[in-house]
């Protein structure tokens, strides 16, 4: 089994947006966010087939995992890179049927400082 690795982008001095977002959760609600993440990492190691309301490809090569906690969804954007690691930009609660592309530029904008120290 080929194991993925999950990574967060870090902005300037220990700024990471996930983090923040992790944070404006409840405790409960940070946990199974957490387990469906490493849920979602060993899917992948494991190569099994991803449902499509998990994940989905959004567009230039940005990603969303959907997470459904009691009454709303969370989403999470992340990106590939090299060596099977799975970098996640941020996270927000759904409030429209469609992703906003403005947290689609803002994943971007994360991927490129993240590339820019690699």
């Amino acid at each position: 089994m080929e194991e993925y690795e999950i990574n967060f982008v870090e902005l300037e001095s220990g700024n990471v947006p996930f983090n923040k977002f992790l944070d404006s959760l409840s405790k409960k609600e940070k946990a199974y966010v957490m387990a469906f993440i490493e849920e979602y990492r060993l899917m992948k190691s494991n190569k099994q087939e991803l449902p499509h309301t998990m994940s989905k490809h959004l567009r230039d090569g940005i990603f969303e995992l959907r997470i459904k906690f009691e009454n709303r969804i969370t989403r999470l954007l992340y990106f590939y890179f090299i060596g099977k690691k799975i970098i996640f930009t941020h996270g927000f609660i759904k409030k429209t049927e469609k992703t906003p592309n403005e947290e689609i530029e803002k994943a971007k904008k994360y991927r490129k400082i993240y590339l820019q120290d690699k």
